[in-house]
């Protein structure tokens, strides 16, 4: 994309409005046109938006561009069709997608950042560190890119998450364009309840979603109950410890009347026995809330097993019975580099460009 130019997936509704009268000298009404051809029709030339004006088209093509990100390679799982995308971005920098298929529907997990500073140790996005914030556009287009694949089997995404690499609060105003973009009327229509905003826990950030009073789900990666393991596998607890991060949690209850899911990897020997779950358990009892429990991926540079299947069924039972309604994350994908940063981490930058 070069500088002159504009992503028209960066834009919300308003900003577009504002775009095509200030910038292109058009009546407010063709920003909805606009938005039609972008999110209902899904075109990627802007050649191709026919109840446009031919001047309008070729002035919009001079300054506005449609998609900027670009696939290198896709993964399908032959166990469930699990597909993940690696997508250059226009300064060849990588980030991957996800397209899960669900008995409940089809979801759709996107990167909010590429790279990731946050060192959780069971994640492979964090290794490289942070690269740099995704716009809200290219948040959009890998979502845009899955939708376009799935209208070829008269599929529609029915959720969201914002669970790959980054952390979305972190780029939080990215993050939050990016949902007014996608769940606006006259675009994809997703609603707010079928999205799910990941994060570390980030404290600031989680008072600042409960006041915007959105219907997002919210999803803390916790993994720990007790503050001294749970500083070894995630740094941010050091600046932002337990207890501070469940006050956070209730305020957002409080503010939206949301759940909050809790995601907790399952780390042999670290955080798996039964007495980790009751003192889960005893941590949540007061806070309406879900704990999805997840095999933890393995990362050949940290080294960290799995918990065995017979004491995830444990854990997940003692919290069911202790009143804490838990279910373990199903594996999708299990025979691809499915997790967060594996497969970029196949990938060199050399091959990227190509």
């Amino acid at each position: 994309m070069n500088d002159q130019s504009v992503a028209l997936y960066d834009m919300t509704f308003p900003q577009m409005q504002d775009w095509v009268v200030q910038t292109l000298g058009q009546p407010k009404y063709r920003a909805l046109q606009l938005y039609h051809w972008l999110y209902q029709r899904r075109v990627v030339d802007i050649a191709d938006m026919t109840d446009l004006p031919k001047a309008l088209r070729d002035t919009m093509s001079a300054r506005g561009q449609v998609m900027t990100i670009r696939e290198v390679t896709r993964q399908v799982s032959r166990i469930d069709k699990t597909t993940k995308f690696l997508f250059a971005l226009s300064d060849g920098v990588t980030i991957e997608t996800v397209i899960m298929r669900h008995d409940y529907g089809i979801s759709v997990c996107v990167s909010t950042q590429v790279g990731c500073k946050m060192g959780c140790k069971f994640c492979a996005s964090t290794l490289g560190g942070l690269i740099r914030h995704l716009r809200p556009g290219e948040i959009v287009e890998q979502l845009i890119f899955a939708q376009r694949l799935l209208d070829e089997e008269g599929l529609r995404v029915s959720s969201v998450v914002l669970m790959g690499s980054g952390e979305p609060l972190e780029n939080y105003d990215a993050s939050m364009a990016f949902v007014d973009i996608v769940t606006h009327p006259e675009g994809l229509k997703i609603g707010q309840r079928h999205i799910t905003v990941s994060t570390v826990g980030l404290v600031p950030a989680i008072y600042k979603l409960a006041e915007e009073r959105r219907g997002i789900t919210l999803a803390v990666s916790l993994h720990a109950a007790d503050d001294e393991t749970r500083s070894r596998m995630m740094p941010i607890n050091k600046a932002y410890d337990i207890a501070r991060l469940l006050e956070a949690c209730h305020y957002y209850y409080e503010q939206t009347g949301r759940r909050i899911t809790f995601e907790y990897a399952l780390i042999a020997d670290h955080n798996d026995s039964v007495d980790d779950a009751r003192k889960l358990a005893a941590l949540l009892q007061e806070l309406p809330c879900h704990v999805n429990l997840i095999p933890v991926n393995y990362v050949p540079e940290r080294d960290l097993q799995r918990t065995a299947p017979a004491q995830i069924r444990t854990f997940a039972e003692e919290l069911n019975s202790l009143g804490i309604p838990a279910t373990v994350r199903r594996e999708m994908g299990g025979d691809i580099a499915a997790a967060c940063g594996q497969l970029r981490a196949l990938h060199s930058p050399q091959e990227v460009t190509r």
